[in-house]
């Protein structure tokens, strides 16, 4: 791969140090990394990295767009910058979301007729992959906002996953179109009618909470409050079992001989749903690339999310991304020139 990753390795919970570890494993697969952060935490770097000394973090800022804009030297800003101009391909942050969509806007920007951008994680639910967007970017949305996170998440599916003709459902508490919050039926309306218009992907309608693990969907859109409410109770369900399977597992020495016959099954089990695998949510909508991996991913987390990150340039996400969102006249247009606008502001 020859794709250099900007990666900020300030506000990861296990600190920088952790992420440098999982940058070297990433530069060990072939991908150059600018790492961002303070310099004396990482000690000796590997080969194929260059550091850029940025002790300044603001990934706890109560205002992340404040903290972008008042100080030109944090590294996610300075992340977010190289690849403004140029220095890297796509950027890795896993530190808050906040202070990397406010940098992400300011340096990198939206594209072109974007509404907003949008986290989209690929979640491994075994047998039955979902792609969910928006998984916290945007708490609060408009209709027009959800029909652009349908495209954005069919594209990334059809480009990352392989599916051919992604099903995009709409997350709601019915499977009735009037079903939901007026925001909900206004954008089933608008989903269903923009997607048989493009005939490249296929709305399905509405999806229950109970239906995201059962493959009904590929992609299924919501707003970023309620994506990560469901991202984060679909991890704590999986932790929790893993956990509840092991004690079991040890609780007499009949369990335990079965669990040694299961051990390697479910080994492989745990490796499938494990969400440091899937790497982090793209973050879409923007210029160039964004990968946000979960602040408390391990070394392993973060070298995932970096190859993630160069996977999906080298697969050209953002272009096939925004063709997609153009073909289905999904992008927003300017009044004045009649052709897609782009905003850079927040």
């Amino acid at each position: 791969m020859s794709v250099t990753v900007a990666v900020d390795a300030n506000g990861a919970d296990l600190g920088p140090a952790e992420v440098a570890a999982g940058a070297a494993i990433a530069a060990s697969q072939g991908v150059r990394v600018v790492l961002f952060g303070p310099a004396e935490a990482f000690g000796e770097v590997a080969d194929g990295i260059e550091v850029v000394d940025a002790p300044v973090s603001i990934a706890k800022a109560p205002d992340p767009v404040r903290a972008s804009r008042a100080n030109p030297d944090a590294s996610i800003v300075l992340a977010t910058r190289a690849v403004a101009d140029g220095d890297a391909d796509a950027f890795v942050s896993g530190g808050s979301t906040g202070p990397a969509l406010a940098a992400g806007l300011f340096n990198i920007k939206r594209a072109a007729g974007i509404h907003r951008p949008a986290l989209a994680i690929p979640v491994p639910v075994p047998g039955d992959p979902v792609t969910i967007v928006d998984v916290g970017a945007n708490v609060e949305v408009r209709p027009e906002h959800l029909v652009q996170f349908g495209f954005m998440g069919a594209a990334l599916a059809q480009t990352v996953l392989g599916v051919e003709r992604p099903r995009v459902g709409l997350l709601s508490i019915g499977e009735e179109e009037t079903k939901g919050t007026p925001l909900v039926v206004e954008a089933h309306a608008a989903l269903r009618d923009r997607m048989a218009e493009g005939d490249t992907f296929d709305f399905i309608g509405n999806v229950e909470g109970n239906e995201v693990t059962t493959g009904k969907a590929d992609v299924i859109v919501t707003d970023g409050f309620t994506g990560n409410v469901v991202l984060k109770l679909m991890e704590g369900v999986s932790e929790k079992m893993l956990r509840a399977i092991r004690d079991v597992a040890g609780s007499s020495r009949r369990a335990k001989a079965g669990g040694l016959l299961l051990r390697p099954a479910l080994l492989e089990f745990r490796e499938v749903i494990d969400p440091e695998s899937a790497g982090g949510a793209y973050l879409l909508g923007l210029r160039r690339l964004g990968v946000v991996p979960h602040g408390r991913f391990s070394r392993v987390g973060i070298a995932q999310a970096i190859l993630l990150a160069a996977r999906a340039v080298d697969g050209d996400v953002v272009g096939r991304t925004h063709a997609a969102l153009e073909a289905a006249r999904a992008l927003r247009v300017s009044p004045m020139s009649g052709s897609p606008s782009t905003v850079a502001s927040p």
